[in-house]
């Protein structure tokens, strides 16, 4: 059988993320039936990673295995016109036999945006995080720095799924704000639980003064999830980019 990636974009709204659930709507649900309805078979679909409900991915990874012969430059726009508008397929290749999405990740990019302003923008309300209070960008960019290297993230992750090891490196994590949007980038080699949107709440503490920057390596060091900042809300958060070696790499990039 063939082992088939696609680069994927959606929007997450209407989603209880991506991973199958008996009792709610998924994107991984929609994207595997709408597989088989055009290949006539596939295996179980896996993706990336876990996107949370609501939470959104402007570049996403999956891959599948099936006996179907559709090649595989038409292979997006057989899918597309039976997906809904919410979810649509960029690209596909023939990837190796032990290619996994998941596995053979080499890192990730995920965006967390916050409109930092008093009147809210209806269009952005399920792409970003409505923020009245003011956010001071540079005490958050000071602890973003504090973020980046090879550390235990056991304090900015939710209790809920099972990882052998809470050790994670990132290689970079940056705020920075065009007109009232803040935007918050991370890029680690792995993700725990909700560690995106608990970074970016505790960078949120520090632009509001509840919590100093120089405090943030003693706060990781702490291992403790009551001392970082909040769980921020799912629809500011954003994959952005997924990075692989060899011709899946390439077809990650050549868009």
């Amino acid at each position: 059988m063939r082992n088939i990636a696609i680069r994927l974009s959606y929007d997450g709204t209407a989603y209880h993320g991506w991973q199958k659930q008996k009792n709610a709507l998924t994107v991984s649900e929609v994207l595997q039936k709408t597989i088989e309805q055009i290949c006539g078979d596939c295996q179980k679909i896996i993706g990336c990673g876990r996107t949370d409900a609501g939470v959104h991915a402007k570049t996403y990874c999956a891959n599948f295995r099936t006996s179907s012969k559709i090649p595989c430059d038409r292979l997006p726009l057989a899918l597309n016109a039976n997906l809904p508008e919410d979810i649509a397929v960029r690209a596909a290749c023939d990837a190796g036999e032990g290619f996994c999405a998941i596995r053979s990740a080499v890192k990730k990019e995920y965006t967390y945006s916050i409109l930092n302003t008093r009147l809210r923008d209806p269009f952005l309300q399920n792409r970003a995080c409505f923020y009245p209070a003011p956010l001071d960008l540079e005490r958050m960019q000071h602890a973003a720095s504090a973020f980046v290297g090879l550390h235990d993230f056991a304090a900015v992750r939710s209790v809920g799924t099972e990882t052998k090891t809470t050790v994670r490196n990132v290689f970079y994590c940056d705020a920075t704000k065009r007109g009232d949007l803040i935007e918050i980038r991370i890029c680690a080699d792995g993700f725990l639980y909700n560690m995106a949107r608990a970074i970016a709440g505790t960078l949120v503490y520090a632009g509001i003064g509840k919590l100093e920057p120089e405090d943030i390596p003693a706060l990781l060091e702490s291992k403790d999830r009551r001392l970082t900042g909040p769980t921020m809300p799912p629809q500011g958060l954003c994959l952005t980019r997924v990075w692989y070696d060899g011709v899946v790499g390439e077809m990650m990039e050549d868009l």
